[in-house]
Order: structure tokens, then sequence, then C-alpha cells
């Protein structure tokens, strides 16, 4: 079983994206839709994986950390006010790493064309779209993840 480490993925206070998190701002763009159709340790059972994280308590309130996946995909981990969260990383408009973005409160904007997504529920309070959410739960100073 192998375990990634969060503050390796961390936005430093010395990156735009963490200076950017500590104001909350709404951004309003023209949008279009487009259609798209790990290092972390895992445990599988019967269509579901785990997977631990150690050294989540690196990963301050209001900042996010961005966790590769084995298959290539990312995940997107949230600490909002101590409470833990994870969604896909990957913007549905055009691809863009929503690890990258700001956060304010339960809210991360896309940092490429500013689509807004609440990581409890993954809506998407721009337009119709939605990102996929994943259950977390935090045991010590390690993040559990579930993905189904």
């Amino acid at each position: 079983m192998e375990n990634a480490r969060a503050d390796i993925f961390l936005h430093t206070p010395y990156d735009t994206p963490f200076l950017l998190s500590r104001f909350c701002f709404v951004t309003i763009h023209l949008m279009e839709s487009f259609d798209t159709n790990s290092d972390a340790a895992t445990t599988q059972t019967a269509n579901c994986q785990t997977f631990t994280i150690e050294g989540i308590e690196a990963l301050k309130p209001g900042t996010c950390a961005r966790i590769p996946l084995h298959n290539g995909d990312e995940l997107a981990i949230y600490n909002v006010n101590g409470e833990y969260y994870a969604t896909d990383n990957s913007c549905p408009h055009r691809g863009a790493s929503l690890s990258d973005g700001t956060i304010c409160g339960h809210i991360v904007e896309c940092s490429l064309h500013g689509w807004q997504f609440d990581v409890r529920t993954g809506e998407c309070l721009t337009v119709s779209e939605r990102i996929r959410t994943y259950k977390v739960s935090k045991e010590g100073d390690e993040l559990r993840i579930e993905i189904d």
C-alpha cells in the first residue's frame, strides 16, 4: 500500500493560487458548454477503491491539493474550515485543474474561465454542468477517499 503526501502537491504562500484564495469574489463570464465524455494508496472492494493520503495536516484551511492517481487522473482535495472534500481535478469546460483555481468557502472557481463549483455536491453554479465528488473521511493525519 503506497501513500501520497499532500504537502508535495500543495500551493504554498508564495504561489499565486494560495494568495488569491484569501479573497472571495464573483466573476461573470460568457460561458460556453463543452461536452466531455495515482500515487495514493489504494484498497479495492466490490467496485470501490479507497485511497489513503498521509500528511494531510499540511493542507491548511482555505487551500487545496492535487493528488495524482495511478490511472493518470487527478483528484482535488480541499480543506474548508477543517472539513475535507474531494472532487475530480478537471473542469468539464476545458479540462483546467480545479486545484489551480480560487477557493472561497465551499466554492472553487476554475482559473481558466471562471466556472464555479460547490465542492460538497459537485454542482456548477455557472452553467448546468457537474463534477464528481468523493466520500472523504479523516482518521488522525490521514484522509481516506472512496472512489466508486
